[in-house]
Formats: C-alpha cells, structure tokens, sequence
C-alpha cells in the first residue's frame, strides 16, 4: 500500500467512525421489550419527530393529543412546543420508562388506557387551551377505528398529523377514480383537506416493521357540505363500497333506484359505475335525495 493509499485509508477511516459515531449520539436509546401485539415500533432520529412536530403550528396555550407515546421521543418534542400533551399509552409496562424519558416535563400527562375507550371530552377538560390538535404516530393495528373515532367525537381539532402505514395512507388521501379510494376516503374527506405529508423509511424504526410509512394531515374543512340525515349518508356510502368490484346497482338495491339513476345522471353516470368513480360531493346528494 503506498503512502498516498494509506492516507486516504485513515481518513476515510476516521470519517466512518465519526460519521457512526454522531449516528449512535442522534438515534434514541430504549430500554423496554417491544410487544407486537401493541404494535409497537419506535422512531429512532429526532430529526424526524422534529418535522412530524413542525406539520402543526403549536403554540404554548395549546393542547395536543397523543395515542402510543412509546419511547416519548415525539411526546417530548410536542412538551417543547405547545402548552400540554395528554398521551394514552395502554401498555403499563411503559411507566418506568415513560416515567424516566418525561421527569423533567410538567406539562404531560400520561393516561395508562385504551384511547379507543376513552372519554376524550372528559379527559381534555380539566385543561385550559386555545387549539386543539392530534398529532400521533399510531399504532398501526387499530389506526382507522383512532381516526373515525376523532370524527365521531365531534370535538374542534385545529388538525390531525398522524404517522400511518403508508397504503393506509393512500386510502386515507386516495381521490376518486384511484382504485385505493374507498369509503373511508370518502368519509374523510367529507370532514377534511387531507395531504400526504412526507414518507418515512422503515429503518427509521426500532424494531423494523415490515412497510414503510407515511405522515399525513387532516384540516378541518372550515364549511361542510349540508347533509339532511348524517347517518344516511355514512350507511349509503358503506353499501356503496360493499363490494368493490359491483356497480351502483347491485351494491344499493334496498335503496331507491329511480332517485339514484336521477342524481348520477346529472354527473354523467349511470348505474353501471362503481362507487370509487363518485365524489364526496355526488355522495352527499345522493344521500340528501333519499331523505324520505
């Protein structure tokens, strides 16, 4: 090896240590037994958790709500941005750990239960606050029965940010006509702007799931659509979605056929279509046409 080989060998020697050496510093330590049952996957880099934070304008008189704070990695980094933060974690044996990670943080409470049994309204009242926001890398296993449970709550979320499994996350932002559009994108986007936020790699986590992600937004839409009857509309757009590969026809016999081919021919359809060609829009008047 000549002199000149040598030297580069050291250097780039020198620089792989260091650069392993500032990646070890920057990736977040646990000291618990992940549970798959929990699906429990943390984020590693602080770097991202920064960004998920930044989705939101958080202010120091605002609340947000976390589901599966983990390792508290995000959770600590909301504590430094907003005013409170009340996480549900239902896996107890986090409390020594999510005890060590937030000892220096006042403004987070932790409730040890299942947030899909929680009385949110309850809970977020014994708070003061302007905004209200969710921000959340969920658990990938319950993420849509989270999301239609903060629709069904009613409460005035600024906005939700949440890190889901990235074919989660085109159903949720699918538009029509894509074959990922379903009813949940049609119930969501009924309430919200929704925008796909950024990808995260895999092998940001610890243990390595086996899909990659996605962080997207929801933003409350500032007007919705009139709906005469609410429940109608949800029940229609379930039937419409019933079974993926029929048409309008056979997926809404019980309904009122007649009223259905009247509104989907002003739209330039018929019958035939399958419901992942309709909008949220041509939902919401066909809904409002059945009302008796």
């Amino acid at each position: 090896m000549t002199q000149k080989t040598l030297k580069l060998y050291n250097s780039l020697s020198f620089f792989f240590s260091c650069d392993i050496f500032f990646l070890v510093i920057f990736m977040e330590q646990y000291n618990v037994r992940f549970k798959k049952k929990f699906g429990q996957n943390f984020l590693k880099r602080r770097a991202v958790v920064e960004r998920i934070a930044s989705t939101c304008p958080l202010a120091k008189n605002d609340l947000v709500i976390e589901v599966g704070p983990g390792g508290a990695i995000l959770t600590q980094e909301l504590a430094k941005r907003c005013g409170n933060v009340l996480a549900y974690e239902i896996d107890e044996d986090l409390k020594e750990e999510l005890s060590r990670k937030l000892y220096e943080y006042d403004n987070v409470k932790v409730l040890f239960e299942d947030f899909l049994n929680s009385d949110i309204s309850k809970d977020i009242s014994q708070f003061s606050y302007e905004n209200l926001y969710f921000i959340s890398n969920v658990p990938y296993y319950i993420t849509t029965p989270i999301m239609m449970k903060i629709v069904e709550s009613n409460l005035n979320f600024q906005k939700v940010c949440m890190m889901v499994q990235k074919e989660v996350g085109e159903r949720f932002s699918a538009k029509p006509g894509n074959r990922e559009y379903s009813s949940i994108s049609v119930f969501l986007s009924y309430f919200y702007d929704i925008k796909k936020e950024f990808l995260v790699s895999r092998r940001e986590f610890v243990p390595v799931p086996n899909v990659d992600s996605v962080v997207i937004s929801f933003t409350k839409k500032k007007e919705l659509l009139p709906l005469k009857d609410k429940d109608l509309f949800f029940q229609l757009v379930r039937d419409s979605f019933q079974f993926k590969r029929k048409n309008i026809r056979n997926n809404l016999k019980k309904y009122n056929l007649d009223i259905v081919l009247s509104v989907l021919k002003k739209h330039g359809f018929d019958l035939t279509v399958r419901a992942e060609k309709l909008s949220v829009e041509i939902f919401v008047e066909l809904a409002n046409a059945l009302v008796l």
